[in-house]
């Protein structure tokens, strides 16, 4: 028996998705404040739906991939543990000073620093220092370092970040600080930027290394809970977990950097949809993965999502590289609220599982997208995740009237209508985002639809945002979840390393070269077989005097002298990608910043039959009373159960999955993939 598992833990829902010998099983269960339970909660109903006792099953999973918001839950809310940083002397404030207040808004009067990472009392200098080439001028001493560690610590300082001026270039003062912690406060979780990042530019690095080690005590208590609570249960199997940067790594590898853990829930959809586009010969691909919190968005173009190499981070730059996704407060749970202007807003604050929207009868009173989805009749309240959560109609109603309907002087079903609309809008402005304001043209992706409320809404997102085509995955629900379980091992090593185009190419390969033996040290240790190891060599690239640089890719292999013109043409043409054709300052020199391998260990993942197929099926068609969320009239609408055996419908109506409904719009038809997926083509606007 064969038996790969899947978990997303999200905001509102734990997903979960097991494969048992070809054959797919699904779950849900509401998210917990431990993350644990609501895993576990997740466990319990694939177990039960396999037909399996607890020992079997746990004893039976080798592959436990796990996607999780615990990282992205602390930076969000700025919960950090108490983090205390050691830096060079004189650069004490450099968290604070940043990179000035300059922002998106432009109004002088609106612009705000960043949020704290530490508390300017937990930040204490070091008397060292080393210049630009890697040379001490003031050597550290045994002394300076019990000082610095023992007033960091008087402090209350629950971890420590190190990081100094010149670290990347040679990393000898903050290993020495590494080493006094180990051997005299091996209980205090510490971060040190010359292993996690080194790289240039000082900010980015040490809010990196800050927020790392902010979150090392929060990560370590959910994980030792839950390694606890699958030995207990009998898993066998590593527990892998999804990286930022698109990529999963052991739950060993990840402690040492939990940061990179940042977003790994929505990096699974995003992984699962490059291979479904695959799947059906689509070159670029749109994601939109809508869950009870937030919609995200990322572009996927012949079979690449694109990677930032400064991830923004909490409203941070950092130094790590990281799948582009742009995320808006736009989820079932999303509140909907009249601002003091008498505006209807929706988001960003969410009503998560508990008490989660008004419908769930679990005390909440203020009304979220999915109390107006409900209202509009969109939602079968004896139907929702297949009859197992009850959905209340009437508290939905109430919530609504009371927050939207009366203080703008509407009906309740006109407000619903509105709250739709709205965070329709606002969830196509992330799709315009990531095509339009980057030179693409929305009419040639496909939009792939996930995340359980995405189906209510795809189309019209889709319709706003000028694309044409949608899929919804037939598990949409736990997408992401599915995802996850086929992205490869990932694992990154970077280091600033300034070459020039007139100096030897021996001497950028040898960089390559010292990067290369510290991928294939990951490898032999994350036992990947030699067979699913690949190596890509890649440059971060800039014209002399500009700020920010390109990631270009080099080619496999030894670099040589014969070699810097092709790598010339591949940043001048990676450069007319990014910025538009024509903007290459081709006649400037060239400066190559940082040197980075990445190593994938590619994914072997059993083969995945139908979730359901036509035979399996049996049509239900029934009608309902739904009020037509973007022409806001009430009408009759065919409701279909058991699609597969149907195969094709002409909109107005709607798909009831157990767990997620498709809405399909008029002039839009839907049809099944080969895969089992529904394919909707829109009406040209």
């Amino acid at each position: 028996m064969t038996l790969h598992v899947g978990i997303d833990v999200g905001g509102t829902f734990t997903d979960a998705v097991a494969i048992l010998d070809g054959r797919a099983i699904r779950g849900k269960a509401f998210s917990t404040r431990d993350v644990t339970t609501g895993i576990l909660g997740a466990l319990g109903v694939l177990q039960e739906r396999a037909g399996l006792t607890e020992a079997e099953f746990f004893t039976a999973v080798d592959r436990f991939v796990l996607g999780n918001t615990i990282v992205t839950n602390a930076v969000d809310e700025q919960k950090y543990a108490a983090v205390g940083l050691l830096t060079t002397q004189g650069f004490r404030d450099t968290l604070r000073i940043a990179r000035s207040a300059r922002t998106d808004e432009r109004d002088p009067h609106k612009m705000s620093p960043p949020p704290d990472i530490v508390e300017r009392r937990r930040i204490v200098e070091v008397a060292e220092r080393v210049d630009a080439h890697g040379e001490v001028l003031i050597p550290l001493t045994h002394s300076t370092i019990a000082d610095a560690v023992d007033a960091v610590l008087a402090t209350g300082a629950e971890a420590i970040a190190v990081c100094l001026l010149w670290s990347f270039r040679n990393p000898g003062h903050e290993q020495a600080i590494g080493e006094y912690l180990d051997k005299h406060h091996p209980d205090v979780p510490y971060t040190l930027s010359s292993e996690l990042t080194p790289v240039y530019r000082e900010y980015e690095r040490m809010v990196t290394t800050a927020l790392d080690a902010a979150v090392k005590p929060i990560v370590a208590s959910h994980f030792d809970h839950l390694a606890d609570e699958l030995r207990g249960r009998g898993l066998r199997a590593l527990v892998q977990i999804m990286q930022v940067h698109g990529g999963f790594l052991s739950v060993e590898e990840t402690g040492k950097a939990p940061i990179s853990m940042f977003n790994s829930g929505p990096v699974g959809g995003v992984t699962g949809a490059r291979l479904l586009g695959r799947q059906l010969g689509r070159r670029r691909v749109l994601t939109a993965d809508m869950g009870g919190t937030s919609l995200d968005a990322a572009a996927i173009i012949d079979d690449e999502f694109r990677l930032l190499p400064r991830a923004e981070i909490g409203g941070l730059p950092t130094s790590l590289t990281a799948v582009d996704i742009e995320t808006i407060g736009a989820g079932g749970g999303s509140l909907a609220w009249v601002d003091g202007r008498s505006l209807l807003r929706v988001g960003p604050h969410s009503a998560g599982s508990t008490p989660g929207p008004a419908c769930y009868g679990k005390g909440g009173t203020r009304p979220a997208v999915t109390d107006a989805a409900l209202v509009l009749g969109l939602i079968n309240a004896d139907y929702y995740l297949g009859g197992t959560v009850p959905l209340y109609e009437e508290q939905a109603r109430a919530a609504l009237r009371k927050h939207v309907a009366d203080p703008l002087g509407i009906t309740e079903d006109a407000a619903a209508a509105g709250v739709y609309r709205l965070a329709t809008s606002q969830m196509s402005n992330a799709l315009r985002k990531i095509t339009v304001n980057r030179g693409h043209d929305p009419r040639e992706f496909t939009l792939v639809g996930f995340g359980g409320a995405c189906g209510l809404f795809a189309a019209s997102i889709a319709a706003e945002a000028g694309v044409r085509e949608v899929v919804i995955p037939r598990d949409a629900a736990v997408f992401s979840a599915h995802g996850l379980m086929h992205a490869d091992s990932v694992f990154s090593a970077v280091q600033t390393s300034p070459w020039t185009m007139d100096q030897p190419a021996a001497a950028l390969d040898r960089e390559f070269a010292a990067l290369e033996e510290r991928a294939q040290a990951w490898f032999e240790a994350e036992r990947i077989p030699g067979n699913r190891r690949e190596l890509h060599r890649e440059a971060d690239m800039k014209f002399v005097g500009q700020i920010f640089e390109v990631t270009t890719r080099l080619h496999a292999g030894t670099f040589g002298e014969a070699d810097k013109d092709g790598l010339r043409a591949r940043f001048l043409a990676d450069y007319e990608e990014e910025f538009g054709a024509g903007t290459a300052w081709t006649e400037a020199e060239i400066l190559l910043v940082n040197s980075r391998v990445r190593a994938i260990g590619r994914s072997d993942v059993q083969t995945m039959e139908h979730l359901a197929g036509a035979g399996e099926e049996r049509h239900e068609l029934t009608h309902r009373q739904v009020t037509e969320p973007l022409a806001g009239e009430r009408t009759g609408m065919d409701v279909h159960r058991g699609f597969g055996a149907l195969g094709r419908a002409t909109g107005p109506c709607l798909l009831e999955e157990p767990d997620t409904t498709v809405y399909v719009p008029a002039g839009a038809t839907v049809e099944l993939t080969d895969s089992g997926d529904f394919l909707l083509r829109l009406a040209d606007r």
